[in-house]
């Protein structure tokens, strides 16, 4: 053994390494001079300072520009050494040495200066540049600190990713990882001895780095320490990274009319900001299926792109036209999506898709809630070019719609080309026009649609074609000289049509010396429009041998008028007037406001343009009230002098809950009540508007905390107060169970095609067993039984809807969508399971039915989620036997 020298504590600063705690611990066989410890410093100081300059880069080095200083190491100990017979270094207690960002802790660090290797051992730790901590038994390495070997070692990495293993070595930025275990779970907080709810353990991990890919050598995913499944060789991205070149997670489905399928994707990270990502699938029953999926993202925005297609195997797996797309052998789709920000105000995108057929969502892609919906389907592509401002707004866009059900019929549907809309509001300064002051609006629209045939409907009774059972079709193609007696009503023109409006209005608020809240307002509509309707007769393949539709009716919805430009101005003014009278009491602030309000028209014709293709959605409630036009669109506007009058109160709790409740009614004093007026689609009938004294309309708001919350609204006969449109909403959040739901009970409206009540029931739940463990459901009740008794029938028959309630044998909560799952969910894993039985057109026959799907997923965090869909089959809704796929 050589000799030792120990030296009573002592600090230096060393110039080169810019810190050097060296403690000197006290000489126990005798007292040495003071010259001789400061000496004996000197020289442990010398040794440690070209320890750090080996650590700075032991391998040969290009010199480094003379603006950039040398990098700098610190080390704190409780006590250094210097064993000049070995030619080593240590230090003990409690050492730090933190270098290039990474900070060394261990009970004793030792630097052989022979092999240029640095050795650490208990409750050593690695604290990487990123936030990585490794700790180990015992480090054995280079003096870089970024090759060597380690043992009984753990990683926890900044992105929660825990690796470990009995013995790893480390190669630059490599490290493999002998017999380890990786996962992304937190240990057991109560017992950290418990196995991770998931972890992957191989033969050996290898952790590049450089490339950020962790790959994995004969290895087996583990669940609570117990095998599930085995893998000879896989790989996954680095936890921290979000994008990686690689194959993603398999898909599993299972349907009856495609058989088994599995989808394998592969991700293509092409650039920072672009990628691509292809999916072969493969399917028992039918042919090969190919997507691909191009993402580009720039600096002012992005687009993507998504082609896919097949060749069918089966045809006969799906129906005959029209139910459903046997004839067609090549099915494919293209979808692209994208919006750039011009400039702070200004945006463009598009929307678009572009389908083989009606069918193909339904048939190949995953479940989705507006593809199997049995009541509506429809693929809306649009391109827009929108721009806003402080106080105005402009949007320019086209829309293309195509029908997905089988009772569309295509030609029917208007292309969009365009519509535009423009708002801008301006201040009226009073010093210059006055006193006048207030505000200036200016509301402008132009629509233009063409579609090749008229969008007939029948009513009163709904009848459908002979052949299939499936199209609304027309005995008599001519409205009736008394619009409550019509059988035919015209939806939509075969033909051409524009049509421009614009408005300006002004208004302003003045407070009388008794705290009532006057608004004046007048303006002026200018409206024109230009109708080419086809008058060609066109056939439909459903009634192609008797039942022509025939455009050229159309001229008897307009009263013989020809193709023409007609125009209109409307100007009207009014007033409105409030009184909030305020109460403070107990439970919190009162509020009372009784309203009235008076809107003056010229008596003139309330369907300037004789068509109406924008305003058929006309549902009077609280909402439009005090609307001075209560239509929905452009195409119809009010005429006539009419009064709207009201009141609302409303209670405010000093917790912030709060109680509001609204009641008024509308009548019409002078002139022509627009909404008594018919157009080709019976609009304004049956509104509740349209006779002189209006319908009662009311809201009921309740949310006296965050946790409960009522709405209900209605409209009412003025005469028996009897309900003719109810709806009622609520939500409870009792932590730890959530409840909304939604019901809706509208009268029957035959003068508009509603021949029948509509009534239905939605809610939805969650329910929290514990902080990982959940349930969740959803169903909605068809309560009209519309389709129950309806609907379900075989083709070839014609079907006739009479009379305003359901009768039948289906039970009062008809099912029409259910949903039940149960899951659970935890900081390193999701894992969820659902079944759902929902209204769908059933494949083989085109039938209503009722179709049930199980759907699986489970997602590891950082390895990526993996899916499956069983498709249980069709349940006819009538007789509940199953089809035979």
């Amino acid at each position: 053994m050589g000799r030792r020298r120990r030296h009573r504590h002592h600090e230096r600063t060393s110039e080169r390494l810019g810190l050097l705690a060296a403690a000197l611990d006290y000489w126990p066989s005798r007292r040495m001079p003071i010259a001789m410890r400061l000496a004996l410093a000197v020289v442990i100081g010398n040794a440690f300072v070209l320890a750090g300059v080996l650590l700075v880069d032991a391998k040969p080095r290009v010199a480094e520009p003379p603006s950039a200083p040398p990098a700098k190491m610190v080390v704190e100990a409780k006590e250094l050494a210097y064993d000049e017979t070995r030619n080593s270094v240590s230090a003990t207690g409690n050492v730090k040495i933190f270098y290039k960002g990474r900070t060394l802790e261990a009970d004793r660090v030792v630097y052989d200066r022979g092999s240029q290797r640095v050795y650490a051992e208990g409750h050593a730790r690695l604290t990487e540049t990123d936030g990585t901590v490794v700790y180990a038994d015992r480090f054995d390495l280079t003096d870089d600190f970024k090759a060597g070997f380690m043992d009984s070692l753990r990683v926890e990495g900044a992105d929660n990713a825990h690796f470990s293993a009995p013995r790893a070595e480390r190669s630059g930025e490599t490290t493999t990882f002998d017999l380890g275990t990786y996962t992304a779970c937190d240990a057991c907080r109560d017992d950290p001895s418990k196995p991770r709810l998931w972890s992957v353990r191989a033969k050996r991990i290898i952790h590049d780095n450089d490339e950020k890919v962790i790959y994995y050598e004969d290895a087996s995913l583990e669940l609570l320490g117990v095998p599930i499944a085995y893998m000879p060789y896989f790989s996954s991205p680095d936890p921290s990274v979000k994008r990686k070149s690689g194959f993603l997670n398999p898909q599993l489905t299972y349907r009856s009319q495609i058989g088994y399928s599995v989808a394998m994707p592969y991700y293509w990270a092409l650039a920072p900001n672009y990628d691509l990502t292809v999916t072969p699938t493969g399917f028992t029953r039918q042919g090969p299926f190919l997507s691909a999926q191009f993402r580009h993202r720039v600096e002012n925005g992005g687009y993507s792109i998504n082609v896919e297609g097949t060749h069918v195997g089966d045809p006969s797996a799906f129906a005959t036209a029209p139910y459903g797309a046997r004839d067609k052998r090549w099915r494919g789709a293209v979808q692209s999506n994208g919006e750039f920000q011009i400039n702070d105000q200004w945006r463009f995108g598009w929307d678009v898709t572009a389908l083989s057929d009606r069918y193909f969502l339904q048939d190949y892609k995953q479940y989705n809630s507006l593809y199997q919906n049995y009541f509506f389907r429809e693929s809306s592509s649009t391109i827009y070019l929108t721009g806003q401002g402080p106080r105005s707004f402009f949007d320019l866009r086209g829309f293309y719609f195509q029908g997905l059900s089988p009772n569309d019929v295509q030609a029917q549907q208007p292309v969009v080309h365009p519509l535009v809309d423009y708002n801008r509001a301006f201040d009226v300064d009073p010093e210059r026009s006055f006193g006048i002051g207030g505000q200036l609006d200016v509301d402008a629209n132009f629509t233009s649609t063409s579609a090749s045939i008229a969008n007939y409907e029948s009513i009163q009774p709904r009848t459908l074609d002979s052949v299939y059972g499936l199209y609304n079709v027309c005995q008599n193609y001519a409205p009736s000289a008394d619009p409550y007696q019509s059988r035919c009503l015209l939806r939509g023109v075969g033909g051409n049509y524009e049509h421009a409006t614009v408005m300006g209005s002004w208004k302003r608020k003045a407070i009388d010396p008794v705290g009532g809240v006057w608004t004046p307002f007048v303006f002026a509509r200018f409206s024109g429009s230009y109708l080419d309707y086809d008058t060609s007769n066109y056939y439909a393949a459903y009634n192609a041998a008797s039942q022509p539709i025939p455009n050229s009716a159309q001229s008897l919805f307009f009263y013989g008028a020809d193709n023409a430009f007609r125009g209109q101005a409307t100007p009207g003014g009014g007033v409105e007037w409030r009184y909030p009278i305020l109460a403070r009491g107990a439970l919190g602030d009162l509020v009372v406001e009784p309203i009235a309000q008076i809107v003056a028209r010229p008596n003139q014709s309330s369907i300037p343009s004789l068509v109406n293709m924008d305003a058929q959605s006309l549902v009077f409630d609280d909402s439009n009230l005090f609307e001075w036009s209560k239509y929905s669109g452009y195409d119809r506007f009010e005429t006539g002098t009419r009064a709207n009058y009201g009141g609302q109160a409303t209670l405010t709790f000093g917790n912030g809950g709060f109680v509001n409740a609204l009641v008024g009614q509308s009548r019409q004093i002078a002139g022509k009540n627009g909404y008594s007026t018919a157009d080709a689609a019976n609009v304004g009938l049956s509104s509740g508007l349209d006779t002189r004294t209006s319908d009662w309309v009311g809201r009921f708001a309740f949310a006296p905390s965050s946790m409960l919350s009522f709405v209900a609204k209605g409209r009412f006969d003025p005469d028996g107060l009897r309900g003719r449109r109810i709806d009622l909403i609520g939500s409870l959040n009792l932590d730890p169970l959530n409840l909304t739901f939604q019901y809706a009970n509208y009268a029957s409206q035959p003068v508009i095609g509603f021949d029948q009540r509509r009534q239905g029931l939605a809610a939805t739940g969650r329910y929290d067993l514990t902080e990982n463990y959940f349930l969740n459901g959803s169903v909605t009740f068809d309560m009209s039984r519309y389709l129950y008794n309806s609907l379900t029938r075989a083709p070839a028959v014609t079907t006739t809807l009479t009379g305003a309630n359901v009768t039948g044998s289906a039970p009062l909560f008809s099912l029409a969508a259910l949903g039940l799952g149960a899951g659970y969910k935890d900081e390193c894993t999701t894992v969820a399971i659902n079944y759902s039985s929902v209204y769908q057109a059933q494949a083989s026959t085109g039938l209503p039915a009722r179709n049930q799907t199980i759907m699986v997923s489970l997602q590891l965090r950082t390895l990526g989620d993996a899916k499956f869909n069983y498709g249980l089959g069709s349940i006819l809704l009538k007789d509940g036997v199953r089809s035979q796929p």
